[in-house]
């Protein structure tokens, strides 16, 4: 090799597809900032992350775990401003969106976009939604779903060489200014069990701990955890949680907790205070990964609930929408319920849709499981047969707060089912700030209590039902009414405008866009998965099921309005290097619901971003 050669050129660096980014619009303001209000003319210089959440969302909250590390790796060049937009009702709420902010840890400004503007104004379809801008204003990457946050760390340092070396790069501290904690013995608790004497004991899910309080439900007997976020194993002060949730007695002596950020069950011993893992690798199940085998080993997903029925302990899998099941004596979970599509169908557990199972109890007799399906505001039970009913509920975008005949009663996003010892159920039905009853022999719906502040869980204490108001930080004692409180019947959609396209023949494209670096994984075939399907099922004339490709002609009945085209994509994507002979891979996935109206006219394309740019929008 000649040493005086000059060096080659490197290859230019692929054209960057770049788009004005909108402004930053929302009539809740700013949390997050001190006070300060904010445009993207004061973040110029700086990269920003706008992540389109809502709190309601399983799936945003897996993203503001992901993008935790990123934040802190690049903190003097990266703003991420998360961009609250609601779904139900009561998210629309600026209190409860506060309450959200600091629930979940959100370490970084939030927009509170009550109406939607920003969401609209940045053609956002699914929840959750990350858009990258670069430091000149530009709208540079579009991801929906989960899973995305290693290719746009790389889009990070690609931007900051390049506006480094350009001096359009701002270094600094960015706005974010952290809330003064609350001084209350619980925070934003999620559930609750009875102790063998009679005490509680309390997931404090903000805090990451369990709290054992007195038979009076408030003065504190012990703390179980450090209360900092982490995955440890040990004594009461050693242990570490990451925003645990159900509890279950699981022997006279101990407790089964749902660890759900840390994707994991573990053990609390009552009598040592030692906690141990059963279940789960810290690390969250993604499509492909084993569903079944020895505990320790599998991979878990947002455990929410937990509750000892016929022998197991079943998980409310929410982060998947299914119900798994740990079996003590094996030492093994396996899938119990549910396919991982979101939705509400019935019939045996292998062909069921869940959305966000939260909730858990199991009948007097032993003879059903309750659940509450969070996402389809739905109350609905698994019987000894292996088959899933629905109780109260219609889908992902009904809900309201009704009673009367269950065909017709609406919920809103309940978290909890406690069974009353007439063998009725009370659902904690959380958004609505209410405590309602479901009665199997008349088919009824009736409400309890209302003035509740969040409710996430309840128990039975004699004659009284104890509640978790979870945004009270507290547990309230109720006396069980013989009568129900009645209240106005209110019904309500999702928020979301529905997408004008045209009956007939509908292109349903998914882009998905390698991100740099990378290449499609086409070592055992295909890499890329699409399924379809609609509500009502008639809607679609043709193309429902399951592919591979990306890219799907729909055929829409014309005699149709309205309905909901419901899209499954995963795309898996691997390092391009030749000479590594195991490149690290990455899966990406999102499911999108999105509302469509049948329209003479209207657009005959429906492209929906799962990672990239679509470039016939620019």
């Amino acid at each position: 090799m000649n040493d005086s050669a000059p060096a080659p050129t490197p290859a230019p660096a692929p054209r960057r597809v770049r788009v004005r980014a909108p402004e930053l619009i929302g009539k809740g303001g700013w949390l997050n900032t001190g006070g300060e209000q904010y445009t993207l003319a004061d973040l110029r210089g700086r990269i920003v992350i706008l992540d389109f959440w809502t709190f309601c969302c399983i799936n945003c909250l897996h993203v503001l775990d992901e993008l935790r590390e990123l934040e802190e790796k690049h903190r003097d060049t990266v703003v991420v401003i998360g961009v609250h937009s609601p779904k139900f009702v009561h998210e629309a709420e600026h209190r409860a969106v506060v309450d959200a902010v600091e629930r979940y840890g959100v370490g970084h400004p939030v927009l509170d976009d009550p109406e939607l503007a920003t969401w609209k104004q940045y053609a956002v379809r699914a929840w959750p939604t990350l858009v990258v801008i670069d430091p000149e204003g530009y709208v540079v990457a579009q991801h929906a779903g989960e899973g995305h946050v290693h290719a746009i760390e790389r889009l990070v340092t690609e931007l900051e060489a390049e506006h480094g070396a350009k001096g359009t790069l701002r270094r600094g501290d960015g706005p974010y200014v952290a809330p003064e904690p609350e001084p209350t013995a619980l925070r934003f608790p999620g559930k609750a069990v009875v102790l063998p004497d009679g005490n509680f004991l309390v997931s404090d899910t903000t805090r990451h701990q369990l709290v054992e309080l007195a038979a009076d439900g408030e003065s504190v007997v012990r703390r179980i955890g450090s209360g900092v976020r982490g995955f440890a194993d040990g004594t009461a002060g050693v242990a570490a949680f990451n925003e645990p949730q159900g509890l279950a007695l699981l022997d006279g002596s101990s407790v089964v907790v749902a660890d759900t950020v840390n994707h994991a069950l573990r053990r609390l011993d009552l009598a040592t205070g030692e906690v141990t893992t059963l279940a789960g690798t810290g690390k969250q199940w993604w499509q492909g990964s084993p569903t079944s085998g020895p505990a320790r080993e599998i991979d878990l997903s947002s455990p929410w609930d937990v509750a000892v029925f016929d022998g197991r302990v079943w998980i409310a899998m929410a982060g998947v929408h299914q119900l798994w099941a740990y079996d003590p004596a094996g030492r093994t979970v396996a899938v119990a319920a549910g396919t991982t599509n979101e939705g509400l169908v019935d019939g045996p557990v292998a062909e069921a849709w869940f959305a966000q199972p939260s909730g858990l109890a199991v009948s007097g007799d032993g003879e059903r499981l309750w659940l509450a399906d969070a996402e389809t505001s739905a109350l609905r039970w698994v019987d000894r047969q292996g088959v899933v009913h629905t109780a109260v509920g219609t889908g992902l975008f009904d809900f309201g707060h009704r009673d009367g005949s269950a065909g017709q009663a609406l919920l809103q996003h309940p978290l909890g089912v406690t069974v009353l010892p007439d063998g009725s159920v009370a659902v904690s039905d959380t958004y609505n700030h209410a405590l309602r009853r479901y009665d199997p022999a008349t088919g009824e719906v009736s409400t309890l209590a209302t003035d509740l502040r969040e409710p996430s869980d309840a128990v039975l204490v004699g004659d009284d039902i104890v509640v978790v108001e979870s945004a009270r930080h507290r547990l309230t004692r109720l006396r069980l009414p013989e009568e129900a409180v009645r209240v106005a019947s209110v019904a309500h959609r999702t928020r979301r405008a529905a997408t004008e396209v045209a009956p007939g023949t509908l292109r349903l494209d998914v882009i998905f866009q390698a991100p740099a670096g990378q290449k499609l994984d086409t070592r055992y075939g295909p890499s890329t998965r699409l399924l379809v399907s609609a509500t009502p099922p008639g809607l679609l004339l043709k193309g429902e099921g399951a592919g591979t490709d990306l890219s799907r002609t729909l055929e829409l009945d014309p005699e149709f309005e309205e309905g909901v085209l419901h899209v499954s994509a995963m795309a898996a994507s691997c390092d391009d290097d030749p000479a590594n002979a195991y490149p690290a891979c990455h899966v990406h996935q999102q499911d999108w619901g999105v509302p469509v109206r049948l329209t003479e006219g209207a657009a005959d394309r429906l492209p929906l971003v799962l990672a990239g740019m679509d470039d016939s929008a620019v």
